[in-house]
């Protein structure tokens, strides 16, 4: 689909939402919503409970910026308890996840770049070492993991 050059406000009625196991995603700024070329971002709403396990995105740096809620964010084998107006950087390729251990629904913003590269989006390896050994991981019935094949 070619993209929206024209298009540079993104007003609610507008943006596409996205279901996956662990969080709801609305696509804010995309190559079919603004045109994007360089900056990809999406808000994420994560119910208490869930998380999003140990995974990597080749060749995108990403920013998440939290809303409301709290997030144990992981990059790398460091972690932290992250707050609204709190912003964890993944440098390209790193291993990262997300989890809402608290009691009210966690909502931030995840911020990638580039928008394209070759290769898949994601990577999961929370059933890898050493990131299976640093915090379980949140089960999803049904749910089959990304290798990097698509």
């Amino acid at each position: 689909m070619a993209a929206k050059t024209s298009n540079r406000f993104v007003q609610s009625g507008d943006v596409k939402h996205l279901d996956s196991p662990w969080c709801r995603m609305e696509e804010l700024s995309t190559q079919e919503t603004v045109g994007a070329e360089r900056l990809f971002m999406v808000r994420a709403t994560m119910p208490a409970g869930d998380g999003h396990n140990f995974h990597c995105h080749p060749g995108r740096e990403e920013i998440l910026y939290v809303l409301e809620g709290e997030a144990e964010q992981w990059v790398g084998a460091e972690n932290r308890l992250l707050r609204p107006g709190d912003v964890a950087f993944i440098p390209t390729g790193l291993a990262h996840a997300t989890f809402n251990n608290g009691p009210r629904t966690l909502r931030f913003l995840a911020i990638l770049s580039p928008v394209q590269v070759a290769g898949p989006f994601t990577i999961d390896v929370f059933d890898e070492e050493p990131w299976r050994t640093l915090r379980p991981a949140v089960a999803y019935p049904g749910y089959t993991p990304s290798k990097g094949s698509g």
